[in-house]
C-alpha cells in the first residue's frame, strides 16, 4: 500500500525563465519546419545569454530550395518569440539581441537508422527509455503540485500581458508544498514565488500585495491557510531578469516540463526534437497511455515505460506500475496496450497526430496536464482510448 499522509513539493518557472526562452524558441524552430514540412527532421538546440542568442543542431527538409529560404527566416523566429514573452529589457531586447544561427543539416548516418526503407519500417531516432504517469487526485489526472504550480505562473503571465499586472516581468519560479491526507492534496503548507518586477522600488511585500489576488484565484478553495508559509521574492529585489540575469539553455527544465518528480523521467528533453525523436513522442504516448489506465478504471494511479533503440521500430519493452492502486494486474494492462496502439514511432505520430506545428505552445506551464485543442495540439491529453483498453484486458 502507497503512502497515504504526506507532504510533498514541485516547482515550476514561466515562459520568461532563460531555459524557457531557449525552449520556446527551439520549439518555434521546429514548428516553422513541421509547417514546411510534416516529416522535417529537427533536433534544434537554444543558448541564450546577455545580448545575445545561439541555435545550433540539425535539421532537413527534402526540398534543399525550401531549407536554404527557411535558414533565412530564423532570426525572425528568435525576434518574435522574445517579444511574445515581453523581454524589452536594455541587455535582452527582441529588436538588439544579436542571433548566431549555426543549425546544419542531419547527419546522414543517423538519418539511415531512421529512414524507413523497402525492408524495415521507420525507426526509433535513438535509444532509450521514456515514461508516462497519471494520477486521479486532479480533473487533469496531474500531481496537483506540479499542476498549481504551472497555473500559478501561468495566471500571472496572463495578467503581465493584459494589464490586470503590468508592474511583473517575464521571469517567474513557483514552488508549492502540499500536504496530502488519505492520499488526497489538502493543504499548502509552503508557497515559494520569485517573480521579475519592472518598478525598482518595489518591496518583497510590494509584490506579495500584487500577485495575491492571482494566486487564490488559482488554487483550490481552503488550499491557502493561515498556517501557510509564503516566501515571495525572498531575496529582495527581482528587477534584472530571463536570459540577462543567468544564461538559459534549451532541455534544462525536464522536471518542470513533466510530473514536477512525482514519477520517474528517462532523461531525455524534449523541445527542439521533431515526434521521430521517441524522446519526445514516446513520452507522450506514455502518458497517453498511463492517463487512459486511470480514466478507464484500472488503476489510481500508473506509471508507464517504455523503451526504444535507435533504428529498430518496435519498443523493446513496455512496463506498467499501479503502485498497488490497479483493479487488475498490471500484466494484463502490459499485454492489452499493444493490442489498442501501435508504439512504433510511425504508429505514434499516426494515432497522436503529431507531425504538426503544435509545439511551441507546450515550451511554458508543461507538457502534460493541459486541454486537447482542436487543431492536435495536446492531443496525448485525450482519454479516447479507455474504452478500448478496458476491452482489451
Amino acid at each position: 500500500m502507497s503512502r497515504q499522509n504526506y507532504i510533498f513539493t514541485s516547482e515550476s518557472v514561466s515562459e520568461g525563465h532563460p531555459d524557457k526562452v531557449c525552449d520556446r524558441i527551439s520549439d518555434a524552430v521546429l514548428d516553422a519546419l513541421l509547417a514546411e514540412e510534416p516529416e522535417a527532421r529537427v533536433a534544434c538546440e537554444t543558448f541564450a545569454t546577455t545580448d545575445r542568442v545561439v541555435i545550433g543542431g540539425e535539421i532537413g527538409l527534402s526540398d534543399q530550395a525550401k531549407l536554404h529560404a527557411y535558414m533565412e527566416g530564423i532570426d525572425g523566429i528568435v525576434r518574435d518569440c522574445i517579444r511574445d514573452i515581453g523581454y524589452e529589457q536594455e541587455k535582452f531586447h527582441h529588436e538588439t539581441v544579436e542571433i548566431t544561427n549555426l543549425l546544419h543539416e542531419q547527419s546522414a548516418h543517423i538519418a539511415q537508422g531512421v529512414n524507413a526503407a523497402d525492408n524495415k519500417d521507420e525507426g526509433a531516432g535513438d535509444q532509450g527509455i521514456m515514461f508516462g504517469y497519471a494520477v486521479n487526485e486532479s480533473p487533469e489526472m496531474m500531481p496537483a503540485p506540479i499542476l498549481y504550480a504551472h497555473k500559478i505562473l501561468k495566471r500571472l503571465a496572463e495578467a503581465r500581458k493584459s494589464g490586470e499586472a503590468p508592474v511583473l516581468g517575464p521571469d517567474a519560479k513557483s514552488q508549492l508544498t502540499v500536504r496530502y491526507e488519505n492520499g488526497i492534496p489538502v493543504e499548502v503548507t509552503s508557497l515559494v514565488l520569485s517573480t521579475q518586477h519592472l518598478d525598482e522600488t518595489m518591496t518583497s511585500d510590494d509584490v506579495r500585495e500584487v500577485v495575491t489576488p492571482f494566486i487564490q484565484e488559482v488554487l483550490p478553495e481552503g488550499w491557502l491557510t493561515d498556517a501557510t508559509k509564503w516566501w515571495v521574492n525572498p531575496t529582495g529585489k527581482f528587477v534584472i531578469g530571463g536570459p540577462d540575469g543567468d544564461a538559459g539553455l534549451t532541455g534544462r527544465k525536464i522536471i518542470v516540463d513533466t510530473y514536477g518528480g512525482a514519477a520517474p523521467h528517462g532523461g531525455g528533453a524534449f523541445s527542439g526534437k521533431d515526434p521521430t525523436k521517441v524522446d519526445r513522442s514516446a513520452a507522450y504516448a506514455a502518458r497517453y497511455l498511463a492517463k487512459n489506465v486511470v480514466a478507464a478504471g484500472l488503476a489510481h494511479r500508473c506509471t508507464i515505460q517504455l523503451s526504444y533503440a535507435i533504428g529498430v521500430s518496435e519498443p523493446l519493452s513496455i512496463y506498467c506500475d499501479t503502485g498497488g492502486t490497479g483493479t487488475v494486474d498490471e500484466s494484463l494492462i502490459e499485454a492489452a496496450i499493444p493490442k489498442v496502439m501501435n508504439l512504433t514511432p510511425r504508429g505514434i505520430r499516426t494515432h497522436l497526430g503529431l507531425n504538426k506545428p503544435i509545439y511551441q505552445r507546450t515550451a511554458a506551464y508543461g507538457h502534460f496536464g493541459r486541454e486537447p485543442e482542436a487543431d492536435g495540439g495536446f492531443s496525448w491529453e485525450r482519454t479516447d482510448l479507455a474504452e478500448a483498453l478496458a476491452e482489451a484486458l
